[in-house]
């Protein structure tokens, strides 16, 4: 079993997003063994195609400004990519992210540019999981999340990568918690 353990940044705006999308802008994730073990990363960035323009609530928000995704290919391409690097790895899979956002968001930008997804429904929450496992009743963040679990929080808050690796410190700490 591998976890692919992942985060997204999307557009985004103030209010409601214009054309009604959001669309994801970077992809962050780390792959991790079933020890724990730390195996891969993979970073990209992707340039929107709906909204292409970023909003300065987003840039300010994510700290990713337009020539990143300027210069990033779209959507089709690298989550090609990201499959690739997935299943590089002859291993069942198992997605993970903080919440359930980032799934929908791939499913969402999946059926924009007409894309099978299926794999995508081998997936956990860890946030709900987390709290659940602990019988909390208030979601907590990712960095409070991480700080309480006695992690530094590392990178930029709100990069995917930063994000994905700093959630694979609680996947791998609880490990064997997970169910699926």
């Amino acid at each position: 079993m591998i976890f692919v353990v992942f985060d997204l940044e999307a557009t985004c705006w103030l209010g409601r997003p214009p054309k009604g999308s959001n669309e994801i802008i970077e992809i962050g994730a780390v792959l991790v063994n079933k020890f724990g073990e730390e195996l891969s990363r993979f970073s990209r960035f992707i340039r929107p195609t709906v909204n292409p323009l970023l909003s300065g609530f987003c840039k300010n928000l994510t700290s990713i400004n337009q020539e990143d995704v300027d210069r990033a290919q779209d959507f089709p391409r690298v989550f090609k990519d990201f499959e690739d690097w997935i299943f590089d790895h002859d291993s069942e899979i198992l997605l993970c992210s903080w919440g359930s956002f980032d799934k929908q968001l791939i499913i969402n930008d999946c059926r924009l540019h007409k894309m099978d997804y299926d794999w995508v429904e081998d997936y956990i929450d860890i946030k709900g999981q987390y709290h659940e496992n602990r019988g909390l009743t208030k979601h907590g963040g990712l960095k409070k999340t991480v700080k309480l679990e006695g992690f530094d929080f590392t990178g930029i808050h709100h990069r995917a990568i930063s994000d994905a690796e700093n959630l694979a410190k609680i996947v791998s700490k609880y490990i064997d918690e997970w169910y699926y």
